[in-house]
């Protein structure tokens, strides 16, 4: 789907893509983790070259290794993200003219490469170009916190949205416990993915302890309102 908008510097949007024909991008832990990875190594101005970086290959889940990579001058600021078996969220500031899209390149690219060696195929992975959705207010802005780590609650609850949650504690719980998402990080667990995240780059929404889950908790139990109201359209949720 072609974008009707040019990304513009200082601005925040909701990316996000799928695998070709809805198929599964993510199908092990190892493959969650490697993307998880290219969110970090890929953001910067310097080529990822996983190879010479990482001779014995990339050290799954261990992101303080990570760390000693020059990858220069990060290129996006990452607020927020989600994997999902056949999709995924970013939450993303455009720090430079055209910096969002060099850097989904190299993330779709580097992935897909990866990926096809891994299964043994050939092709596109991903459902065409990565889409985009302007944040224009801060209401929206902060909304998208919640939309986006929001998502594996389907796999405890599938249709959370239509009958509502059973037990808000173990909702909360499961999320927190979901390796795949930044969830974690804004409920104030400690973890080395943690890297991945930008978050002085966005607006300060959840300063003091429990405010993101007490935020979560209430779009949790706000579930009757119909999502297409705050999005326009569905999303790969």
């Amino acid at each position: 789907m072609e974008r009707k908008f040019e990304f513009s510097i200082g601005e925040f949007y909701h990316v996000f893509n799928r695998g070709n024909d809805k198929r599964s991008i993510f199908e092990n832990p190892n493959d969650y983790s490697r993307f998880l990875a290219l969110l970090y190594l890929c953001n910067g101005s310097k080529p990822v070259n996983i190879r010479d970086q990482f001779p014995k290959g990339l050290p799954f889940g261990k992101f303080d290794e990570l760390e000693k990579v020059d990858k220069g001058e990060e290129l996006v600021a990452v607020g927020a993200y989600c994997l999902m078996p056949n999709h995924f969220h970013l939450l993303l500031k455009e720090t430079a003219e055209n910096s969002i899209t060099k850097f989904m390149g190299k993330v779709s690219t580097a992935y897909s490469m990866y990926y096809n060696k891994r299964y043994g195929r050939t092709g596109g992975l991903f459902e065409g170009t990565f889409q985009a959705r302007h944040t224009e207010s801060d209401e929206y802005l902060k909304y998208l916190f919640s939309y986006i780590h929001l998502n594996p609650l389907k796999f405890l609850y599938p249709e959370w949205r239509e009958r509502g949650v059973e037990d808000t504690e173990r909702a909360r719980d499961f999320l927190n416990r979901y390796g795949y998402s930044s969830y974690a990080d804004y409920a104030g667990k400690k973890r080395p993915e943690r890297i991945v995240l930008t978050q002085n780059a966005f607006p300060e929404y959840f300063n003091e302890s429990g405010e993101f889950e007490d935020f979560i908790t209430e779009w949790i139990q706000f579930s009757s309102v119909p999502e297409e109201n705050l999005l326009g359209r569905e999303q790969y949720a």
